[in-house]
């Protein structure tokens, strides 16, 4: 077929494309310029006005691209660092341009004297002379528009002369566009609207009082630039940061993805919608491969840190530039800051600076736009200062020594302790920094207990750090908890009790998806186990080296896991070497070999609640793979639940809840939820999936398998089929046309020989052939699957392959077949009471009965559409009406209910092919429009997934002449020319008509 590797990637770096021209979020404000420019009464001078990295530059391309489209001829002047220290030169530079320009144009005079008068009065130094050519200069010229950026650069001896020009009297048609940097949006008197008047109390008397304001800065280019903006003749346009949804599309359009909800909100939190930051941010990632695309969606990969900013980096050489001492107290603010006024006092004692000296870092640091003051409950003083783009303030503070990251720490964890100290005494103190809520309060506690390191107390920094990271949610921040207690284990001075330390780390990090973490740690506790561990704490260290492994997919190490041999060598207990090695049996599906191994040593497993909880688990796994299920059915009563640690029976709960949704039981996965307590939302990302693929919320569970498959977080456990996650997304991308995807992700998934069993992937890898017609493959794959499944002693979940083997044997005639199937089936039905089973065999042997028996055929598929009812699956239930009405138990309202349902799901092609039933029988398709809609998405969809006009047909069960008609169709529809045309506006989601 015609396939490529490029279709469809599951977990491929990010790489930024920042090709596109158009600007995103700034349609007012170019609209509003464009307005005032070509207005012949409108403004002669226009300011552009915004913080550092707002986008300044990129709005002046844009709008002088636009005016350039329109006829007006544009020049452009900019302003870099160092200008400011040459008097007169960007008056120079304006009257040159004009010049210039002018004399372009026919029948006009050369410039050489009034430039040449202009470079005398640069090199004189006069003012005066060159706001008088400047001036003649900008009335003699013609119709120009010239764009100066970065003006904040310029020398302000040129920014006074431009003040004292009447923009109000120039010809309509010379128009001045001028960007420059503006820190805090001004308010009446200077100041920053709402800005507090004082630092508060605290600094004993140093720094501005209340109600006095700020220094205006006349003098300077900041002072020039204001007065620039209340000229006669001046307007100005301010460029506000981007809004969440804006970060959000700028970050799709330079990643060429779409970027997922975690992605989008810390961007949007760590830049403040800067597009500079932002642009910065991504670059960071990029560099490191930290952000990782899946099917055109982009997601932060697991435990990838903030990026540190380089050296050169404008928002660096910003703070750079201010020297000491505001260097200095940007540091320690990087550190202290959510402390609040303390911060203060504390930055001067650091740095060696008076308080005097330190508050004028402050000044100048909140004047230059790097931090802001937080007005405190009154509005009219200071509580303390925040970074104004968090992404600063984590590049300044990693950019510390790790000797004054420490010290500075220190500091902080003092305060901490004493102000919780007083609390705990009765004293009314503050028990969090006063600029952070209570979760990001006792996150910055114990990052600073972290870096303090041996610095403070290490008894109470271990307690603090390893209950800060219980508390934390695995998913959440999770290399910020492995950090804590990688410190917390520096800093554990007995073995006992770094054992233990150990044991959580190791925990964390497997929770986390850093396996060679993990590894390390569970090997290092069995190898050298101390006598703080007990046999159940070894036990829980064995499984995690073979949960470890299972999630590499080294099948290669597993198996040497699966022998006595390599749990010998260990110095650990027999509970913890019998549970291992068995864990590593099932993840390799010996059922029988685990099962036996069980039996013979229950005398070492089953002697309490918490040693034999796991154990049990396995046996009952091994006896229902095989087609014993009544054990398993014993375990999914939790009767030993009230007995075990709430995490033992999370973990428990949730692997034999996975095991419910790999045979399709809701009902008994809802029931053991209920009898543990937990909720699906407090499940992991795994079980989440399998809920959402079997409740028809396919656009969540989509979500779901991009970012677990991008960042290989998929944890299995050990069930029955550890192939479910990549069978059941490839189910959904088949049901929605994308028939090349699905097959490419059945092929990257597929395991070596070594691996366990994977019969859901078998059936996937079928159906998909099946519907490309490529009957003779997938009857291999599903024999294959079979034989695969008989060589691991199991029965339990082949119903899949034996129910489509049946469904191929009818289809080509082969009666004898068939009914060798449907026998299988019946038997596999009856042996293991599986509702899915069942259900499957009803509607095998409607299709077998057909011809032969068609009443009882009728009546198995009535049977069929009752159980598929009660068992409450929309898919599920809408294939099998679907199939109800092609075997005649009434077309009308089984095949709108399945209309409805496929719907629900987003099931596109099932949606098609029940259209085209409803046709065949006569009835009313419902939403006409919508149904044309639907088949244009569905064929552009077919055409985009690179397969051929014959196969399209195949899969369409139409002939080719009727697809070619219907693509003639789409493409006059959309005004489309060819086939690449339409296909790359489905991908790019350009493509109107859908």
């Amino acid at each position: 077929m015609a396939a490529t590797n490029e279709l469809i990637s599951w977990g491929t770096p990010a790489r930024l494309d920042r090709t596109g021209d158009s600007l995103l979020g700034r349609e007012r404000e170019l609209e509003q310029s464009h307005d005032f420019l070509s207005d012949p009464d409108g403004p002669r001078l226009l300011l552009v006005r915004g913080e550092t990295g707002v986008g300044r530059s990129a709005f002046l391309k844009a709008v002088g691209g636009r005016l350039r489209s329109e006829g007006t001829a544009v020049v452009t002047v900019d302003c870099v660092p160092g200008d400011g220290e040459r008097p007169l030169l960007l008056a120079l530079r304006l009257v040159m341009a004009l010049e210039e320009h002018r004399t372009a144009s026919p029948r006009q005079r050369p410039a050489g004297k009034l430039v040449a008068r202009a470079l005398s009065a640069v090199d004189q130094g006069d003012p005066a002379a060159m706001h008088a050519l400047l001036r003649a200069s900008l009335t003699r010229a013609t119709s120009l528009t010239i764009m100066v950026d970065d003006v904040q650069h310029a020398d302000p001896d040129s920014l006074a002369v431009l003040c004292l020009i009447d923009f109000s009297r120039l010809a309509p048609a010379v128009r001045l566009v001028v960007s420059a940097v503006r820190h805090v949006a001004p308010g009446p008197g200077g100041r920053r609207e709402g800005a507090p008047d004082a630092v508060g109390s605290g600094t004993s008397g140093h720094g501005r009082k209340a109600g006095e304001a700020r220094a205006s800065g006349c003098d300077g280019p900041a002072g020039l630039l204001e007065r620039l903006s209340g000229v006669e003749g001046a307007r100005t346009v301010e460029l506000s940061p981007l809004g969440p949804e804006d970060v959000t599309a700028l970050v799709a359009r330079w990643l060429r993805a779409q970027p997922d909800a975690v992605l989008a909100r810390q961007v949007g939190e760590l830049t403040r919608g800067i597009p500079g930051a932002v642009d910065a941010l991504l670059a960071g990632w990029a560099r490191r491969d930290g952000i990782r695309v899946a099917d055109g969606h982009a997601f932060l990969g697991a435990r990838t840190p903030v990026p540190v900013l380089p050296d050169g980096d404008r928002f660096v050489t910003a703070v750079d530039a201010l020297g000491e001492p505001c260097r200095a107290v940007a540091a320690a603010l990087s550190i202290l800051g959510p402390l609040g006024l303390p911060a203060l006092r504390l930055t001067a004692a650091w740095a060696g600076l008076s308080a005097d000296a330190a508050y004028d870092g402050v000044r100048r640091l909140v004047e230059a736009g790097i931090i802001e003051e937080q007005p405190g409950p009154d509005g009219a003083t200071a509580e303390g200062w925040t970074f104004r783009l968090p992404l600063t303030g984590h590049t300044v503070r990693e950019r510390l020594s790790p000797v004054d990251r420490s010290r500075l720490s220190a500091t902080a964890v003092e305060v901490l302790w004493k102000d919780a100290d007083a609390e705990s005494a009765g004293c009314v103190m503050r028990p969090a920094p006063g600029l952070l809520d209570e979760a990001n309060a006792l996150a910055y506690r114990a990052d600073r207990v972290a870096d303090a390191g041996s610095l403070v107390d290490r008894e109470r920094a271990v307690a603090e750090l390893t209950a800060a990271a219980r508390r934390m949610r695995p998913g959440t921040d999770d290399e910020r908890a492995l950090r804590w207690l990688r410190a917390a284990r520096d800093l554990t001075e007995h073995a006992d009790a770094r054992d233990l330390v150990l044991q959580q780390y190791g925990t964390t990090a497997y929770l986390a998806c850093d396996y060679a973490t993990a590894w390390a740690a569970g090997e290092s506790l069995l190898r050298n186990p101390g006598p703080a561990l007990s046999d159940l704490d070894l036990q829980e260290a064995a499984f995690l080296v073979v949960a470890v492994t299972a999630n590499q997919h080294d099948w290669a190490a597993m198996s040497r896991l699966a022998t006595a041999y390599w749990w010998d060598e260990l110095p650990v207990p027999a509970l913890a070497k019998v549970s291992g090695q068995v864990l590593a049996l099932c993840h390799l599906s010996r059922w029988r070999e685990a099962a036996h191994l069980l039996q013979q040593t229950e005398t070492v497993w089953n002697t309490s609640p918490r040693a034999r909880a796991a154990p049990a688990r396995f046996r009952a796994v091994a006896d229902l793979a095989m087609g014993r299920p009544e054990p398993y059915r014993r375990e999914l009563t939790m009767y030993d639940a009230p007995e075990l640690p709430p995490g033992k029976v999370y973990s428990l709960a949730s692997g034999m809840f996975d095991e419910m949704l790999t045979s399709y039981d809701l009902n008994a996965a809802h029931n053991l939820l209920e009898t543990a307590g937990l909720t699906v939302q407090a499940l992991p990302p795994l079980s989440q999936f399998l809920f959402d693929h079997l409740t028809g919320r396919w656009d969540q569970a989509l979500e779901s398998a991009r970012r677990l498959l991008a960042n290989n977080e998929i944890q299995s456990t050990p069930v029955s089929d550890n192939s479910l996650m990549p069978a059941r997304t490839a189910a959904i991308l088949l049901a929605r046309g994308r028939v090349t995807s699905a097959l490419q992700m059945v092929e990257e998934m597929r395991g070596p020989g070594t691996s366990p069993l994977q019969c859901a992937l078998n059936a996937s890898e079928a159906d998909v052939l099946m519907t490309l017609g490529d009957m003779d493959a997938a009857e291999k794959s599903l024999r294959r699957g079979l034989a695969s499944a008989r060589e691991h002693d199991q029965t339990y979940g082949t119903e899949e392959l034996w129910a489509l083997l049946a469904e191929m044997a009818v289809e080509a005639g082969r009666t004898a077949d068939a009914a060798t199937c449907l026998e299988s089936l019946g038997q596999l039905a009856s042996r293991t009471g599986s509702g899915r089973a069942q259900l499957r065999y009803l509607l095998a042997s409607a299709r077998v009965l057909r011809q032969e028996a068609p009443g009882t055929a009728r009546d198995h598929l009535r049977e069929a559409v009752n159980l598929a009812r009660s068992r409450g699956l929309p898919f599920e239930t809408a294939t099998t009406l679907l199939e109800a009405a092609d075997g005649g138990a009434g077309p009308g309202k089984p095949l709108y209910e399945a209309y409805e349902l496929f719907g629900m799901a987003g099931a596109t092609l099932w949606r098609f092919h029940t259209r085209t039933k409803l046709r065949e029988a006569g009835l009313t398709i419902p939403g006409r429009k919508q149904a044309t809609a639907e088949n244009d998405h569905l064929l552009a969809t077919l055409l985009a997934e690179q397969l051929t006009t014959r196969q399209i047909a195949t899969i369409l069960r139409l002939n080719e002449d009727a697809v070619v008609g219907r693509l003639t169709r789409l493409l006059a529809r959309t005004g489309k020319r060819s086939r690449t045309e339409l296909v790359t506006a489905v991908l790019t989601g350009t493509l109107d008509s859908l």
